[in-house]
């Protein structure tokens, strides 16, 4: 069943000076906020690894953001912008990305009431010969609730990842209030990103910079990594009176077999800490989707997707009212792989994190400050123990000038396990 859950319950006032719209000069510059199961205090991010808990297993998101933004121009002068959400014909993002001629993606359209039908081509290639011999255009195939189905076609035999390097700008969240800047194509990316993607960065790692992970390697903690590719959605606002109304993004994520592994082995070790949101609602998911394998028997189980709702179902969870533990998850993935001769799992998500979620995998979290009113804030007031104790954490963040959302500031949160 839904908690009932009034978003208003979850504002709290947010001034645009807090909002920096540029990062500092140095990534691990940021102020990094302690919050450890109640006690409240902080210090810089450059000394993260001396607050991480001794024999931690730390998992990053390693998705990387794409150019996802293309502009194009009417006959009748019309401006026309295309915001790439995923891949429909290649389905595969790394297939689509390395066509070389035509692909069809899932968009968001500004400008749309002006663009009926028919051929677009390109804004202002003309300047650059190898934009302009690409002949970049795009015919408008199908309007969804929500999106656009767009069909690109280019010349010259380059891979689409290219066309978007070419043409495409770095999608800065909204409330930056300013455009996409040179700085942004590194800045706006982790130094690990790997796999392309996301239309928007995990934000929370963005701080890191070599010697801090240096630093964390040192101190004997082991990294991992998952690949949750961050959409649009996650802009979102929550519009509806109750977030029982609210309708989660899907989302695409990729798991190793070693991660499972590493989180089965971590299990007797030490704590497991997320980099980001993005990490914890892979997470987190993960939980699930073994649940659906193990009740299914992984010779029968075909990888599917986690429910917006599913954690906070009435009936018990596994068959004959007993609990699927998280060492039968994951195992039940494990075997899936092992059968199925694979590295890796793809699926989706929906999962929404609110109070009343009750945690199986994460212990801490490096994440930044979020919007009022958002999933996001929800999700860090339920890996708090709910109630009031996020106002706690957000009231010292903005009475110690710490600096708010994605270029903004960080904090290290540890959950008490035992509520």
């Amino acid at each position: 069943m839904e908690p009932l859950i009034r978003i208003e319950n979850f504002n709290y006032d947010l001034p645009d000076h807090r909002i920096p719209a540029y990062p500092l000069p140095n990534r691990d510059g940021s102020k990094l906020l302690l919050y450890n199961k109640g006690v409240i205090s902080e210090d810089a991010f450059v000394r993260l690894p001396d607050h991480l808990p001794d024999h931690a297993l730390m998992v990053f998101n390693n998705t990387k953001v794409v150019p996802a933004r293309l502009f194009f121009q009417k006959e009748t002068g019309a401006m026309i912008e295309i915001f790439c959400l995923e891949p429909v014909t290649p389905a595969d993002y790394n297939i689509s990305f390395a066509t070389t001629q035509s692909c069809v993606w899932r968009t968001v359209v500004g400008n749309a009431k002006k663009w009926k039908n028919g051929l677009i081509r390109l804004y202002s290639g003309e300047n650059d010969k190898e934009v302009a011999a690409l002949n970049l255009q795009a015919e408008m195939l199908e309007r969804e609730a929500n999106s656009f189905v767009i069909r690109f076609t280019w010349e010259t035999g380059v891979p689409f990842s290219r066309v978007l390097e070419l043409c495409g700008q770095i999608p800065i969240p909204p409330y930056l209030n300013r455009e996409t800047e040179a700085m942004d194509l590194e800045r706006y990316q982790t130094l690990y990103a790997k796999f392309r993607g996301s239309v928007a960065a995990p934000t929370a790692g963005l701080h890191f910079t070599e010697p801090v992970l240096q630093a964390i390697d040192a101190k004997g903690i082991r990294r991992a990594e998952v690949c949750l590719h961050v959409g649009a959605g996650t802009f979102m606002p929550v519009k509806s009176e109750y977030i029982a109304d609210h309708q989660m993004h899907s989302e695409p994520f990729v798991v190793t077999r070693k991660l499972l592994e590493d989180l089965l082995k971590q299990q007797s070790i030490g704590p497991i800490v997320a980099v980001g949101t993005t990490s914890v609602r892979t997470l987190e998911s993960l939980y699930f989707l073994g649940k659906h394998c193990f009740e299914a028997t992984p010779q029968a189980w075909v990888p599917d997707s986690v429910a917006q709702w599913e954690p906070y179902q009435d009936a018990p969870d596994g068959e004959n009212g007993v609990e699927v533990t998280l060492e039968e998850s994951l195992h039940s993935l494990l075997e899936y792989m092992k059968i199925n001769n694979l590295d890796e799992i793809t699926a989706r998500t929906r999962i929404i994190i609110v109070p009343g979620y009750r945690f199986r995998i994460v212990d801490a979290l490096v994440t930044n400050f979020h919007q009022p009113q958002s999933t996001l804030l929800l999700l860090i007031s339920a890996f708090l123990g709910g109630g009031d104790r996020w106002k706690s954490v957000y009231a010292y963040a903005l009475e110690n000038d710490f600096r708010f959302l994605s270029y903004g500031d960080s904090s290290l949160l540890i959950r008490d396990k035992h509520e």
